[in-house]
């Protein structure tokens, strides 16, 4: 194809990307906020609804436990929203929709460069765009940091694989930029969410397929800038520092965080995340019933943990057996299972026990594995062309329907949650955020059946035991609601707002000295608390 033909053609590609996607997503403007999460990084933090200060920048930075999270550029972009657009959510949705739709050009750029598929990295690419699993990190205010920390994955990628080319030319100057530029986007996407802390593993990933960097170390360097492992290894030494960083700095700040790992045996963790892995690739395929809280169930049946692990172990079997004639199924397959390591629960934070949020950059893996797959097995019979056409246009036109219909479940907090209620079963956590939902609309008798129901189906979840506290005392029951007040605040000791609003439930029922514990203990884990400081200074 002629370069001029080949420009307009990448072009054009980019366009029908970026216009595509705003075009599915362009409902989301009448969206509103949710009660869950949206409450804690926009609506009720005052850090962020200032808008864009010298005062937040230099709170953003600071090795705080605030929402348990330390990324410091997510919350500047929320910032610069409010500074810009106020709280309008619909705004707010549409920055998340702007960045989602860079990402996807810059997937179809990323891939495109580093194989010169031009047809298969643009299906790859509509995939990622346009994929049902994705609405969640995108619809959802509060996963700003998906889609952000994506976008600097995308741009370190690209710097990477512009580093190994410039490696093979003599010009040196320009490899050590593009090398150190990868570094600084590594960086960037840290401090907007640390899931991706597996990059330099994925760096290895390239160096073997496409870029074909990787030589054993008898073999001749026959490729282009080829290397040994170990080589290969020191050459990532840079970035894998920035990992274990981002890595002590995850577990200084989630330390306190609810649901952690210590709630949780390792043997059950470990059969959730082979579980887990199973449904992630499940509903890549066959995207149903797609919920925003998968609640942990109590148990696992052990035949169904047995047969995940062989399902895994036969796909990784597979891959591996064919890594020489087809590099991209074990690329795309370690791509996979290895971008999902930090969010597969080993290491458990929060009470879900998988997120479709979780698949926004492993599902690429897959989306590769396929794309390339299923083209190469129709071979380059003259047919191959229109039925991969014709395959690739109903996929999309699925993808775009599906997307569609989820999206509409993200209106407000009522909807998403009774769609959670509705295709799940024993939801503890939804049936929580339903009764919230329904408390701030006044409901609060059906309120606090949703809430009685929670407490019945996980009694140490305390979100449920605080929630019913507070409705229960809003209805006039104080004796009640001071019990499940206590449980909360004994289940969750780290939770400022807990400890403050039982230190004040206290208080007003004349029991000063408890109430200053509470007090006390809701501004020791949270320093910057206005009104616990307030209470604090009228008591003494």
């Amino acid at each position: 194809m002629p370069e001029l033909s080949r420009k307009r053609l990448t072009a054009a590609i980019c366009f029908a990307l970026a216009v595509g996607t705003f075009a599915v997503y362009f409902p989301i403007w009448s969206h509103g906020f949710i009660n869950y999460d949206d409450p804690d990084y926009l609506l009720d933090n005052p850090h962020v609804k200032g808008g864009l200060t010298w005062a937040g920048i230099v709170w953003a930075f600071q090795p705080t436990a605030y929402a348990a999270n330390w990324h410091p550029l997510t919350w500047i972009s929320h910032m610069l929203d409010c500074q810009l657009f106020g709280l309008h959510p619909g705004a707010h949705h549409l920055m998340n929709v702007l960045y989602h739709a860079a990402n996807a050009v810059l997937l179809f750029l990323l891939l495109n460069n580093l194989t010169d598929a031009t047809w298969r990295s643009a299906f790859v690419a509509a995939l990622f765009a346009w994929h049902p699993l994705h609405v969640e990190s995108v619809a959802w205010a509060s996963e700003r940091k998906d889609v952000l920390s994506a976008f600097f994955w995308m741009l370190a990628l690209m710097a990477y694989a512009h580093y190994a080319k410039a490696r093979t030319s003599p010009n040196v100057r320009a490899a050590t930029i593009y090398y150190l530029l990868a570094l600084f986007l590594f960086a960037c996407g840290l401090m907007s969410k640390p899931m991706v802390v597996t990059l330099p593993f994925v760096l290895l990933l390239l160096d073997f397929w496409p870029l074909q960097r990787f030589n054993p170390p008898a073999a001749p360097k026959h490729s282009e800038g080829g290397s040994t492992l170990p080589g290969l290894l020191l050459e990532k030494i840079p970035f894998f520092a920035l990992t274990l960083g981002s890595c002590l700095m995850t577990l200084l700040v989630q330390k306190n965080a609810l649901w952690s790992s210590a709630s949780l045996s390792f043997q059950f963790r470990l059969a959730n995340a082979l579980i887990s892995y199973v449904r992630y690739l499940s509903r890549i395929f066959y995207p149903k019933n797609l919920a925003l809280i998968y609640p942990y169930p109590h148990s696992w049946p052990l035949g169904g943990v047995v047969a995940a692990a062989v399902v895994l172990a036969v796909l990784s079997a597979i891959c591996i057996l064919l890594a020489k004639r087809f590099p991209y199924l074990i690329v795309g397959w370690l791509w996979f299972l290895g971008t999902l390591v930090p969010a597969i629960g080993l290491v458990q934070v929060g009470v879900q026990s998988m997120a479709d949020r979780y698949t926004y950059l492993p599902a690429i893996g897959i989306f590769i594995l396929a794309v390339w797959g299923v083209t190469d097995l129709l071979g380059s019979s003259h047919r191959r062309a229109p039925i991969c056409a014709l395959a690739g246009s109903a996929a999309l036109a699925a993808c775009l329907v599906l997307t569609t219909i989820q999206l509409s479940y993200w209106q407000n907090s009522f909807t998403i949650f009774w769609h959670t209620f509705l295709v799940t079963s024993d939801n503890y956590a939804a049936d929580d955020c339903l009764g919230k939902t329904l408390n701030q609309m006044g409901q609060l008798d059906k309120a606090g059946e949703f809430y009685a129901e929670a407490v019945r189906l996980e009694p140490t979840y305390p979100l449920a035991q605080f929630d019913l506290g507070m409705n229960l005392l809003a209805r006039g029951d104080s004796n009640e609601a001071s019990n499940h007040l206590a449980t909360a605040v004994q289940l969750w000791p780290s939770n400022p707002v807990m400890q403050y609003d039982f230190g004040f439930f206290l208080l007003q029922h004349r029991e000063t000295n408890d109430a200053l514990l509470h007090f006390n203990a809701a501004l020791a884990n949270r320093p910057d608390f206005p009104e616990a400081k307030e209470k604090l200074e009228q008591l003494h």
